[in-house]
């Protein structure tokens, strides 16, 4: 790759320490900072799976403090966004004992969201157990990497609101939050990565979000981002399509994602 195709990044693991004594942590989010344009971004540990780890090893972990991490970052990063560097010098000096950042490394890449991504999947994202390769690629986490390689490729991933927290259309501390969000012509939109053959309770996780949201904001648009077509005559596919078909989530497979984002990409502002 031609080395003016490179930018010069940097970045920080966040690991939690809920021994000091022991010295014993865990990674639970990456940041990275772009020093020429100033863009600094984050991403944590929130899924269930990822969380029920730490549970696992730590059962007294606080919760309440890994659950809050994120939009707490995400409003702090927004704050700071003239001057990023001279954030993650003052959180060096002010995060609390159970949190703590890596040494500061510096790597070159092409796509600055790519490799947030792939820092992630390489220093947050648990161990998976030893399992058949397509069961790896339909996880929910599989769909939604491919999701943003997909609206990165159309050009409107910068555009898209990304881990987007329902609780304010829901109910308080809901911890639940949609994968992207934009807004069109005076409409909001919502999209969700969904497994259709491993987990359809969360489909009702889903169908649930969107009639509340719906109650607040009007006629949203919502999408559901799958592994594949709904397959008539699976029972587990049929139940999903018709759950969703009643909140109005239309369900768009990634294999028909590509064509699908470029039709948002012209009326997106």
């Amino acid at each position: 790759m031609p080395e003016e195709q490179l930018h010069p990044l940097n970045y920080r693991v966040l690991r939690y320490t809920p021994n000091l004594v022991r010295d014993e942590w865990l990674n639970i989010g990456v940041l990275l900072h772009d020093p020429a344009s100033r863009r600094l971004e984050a991403r944590f540990a929130e899924e269930p799976a990822e969380l029920a780890r730490v549970r696992r090893l730590h059962p007294a972990a606080d919760f309440d403090l890994l659950q809050a991490l994120p939009r707490d970052f995400e409003t702090q990063i927004a704050q700071h966004r003239d001057d990023p560097a001279a954030y993650l010098a003052k959180l060096d000096e002010t995060l609390s004992n159970l949190l703590q950042f890596s040494p500061r490394r510096a790597l070159l890449a092409e796509d600055f969201d790519a490799e947030l991504d792939r820092l992630y999947r390489a220093y947050v994202e648990p161990p998976r157990p030893t399992r058949a390769a397509v069961e790896v690629e339909n996880s929910r986490t599989a769909i939604r990497a491919r999701a943003r390689e997909v609206f990165r490729r159309a050009g409107i991933l910068n555009s898209l609101a990304k881990g987007v927290p329902v609780e304010e259309f829901t109910e308080p501390g809901d911890p639940m939050r949609l994968d992207f969000a934009y807004q069109r012509n005076g409409t909001r939109g919502f999209l969700h990565s969904l497994a259709l053959t491993r987990d359809p309770a969360q489909a009702k996780v889903l169908a649930y979000t969107a009639e509340r949201i719906r109650a607040k904001l009007g006629e949203p648009e919502f999408a559901a981002i799958t592994e594949v077509e709904p397959q008539p005559g699976n029972a587990r596919h049929e139940f999903v399509a018709r759950l969703l078909a009643e909140q109005a989530v239309a369900l768009v497979p990634l294999a028909r994602l590509g064509d699908w984002a470029n039709r948002l990409r012209a009326s997106l502002r």
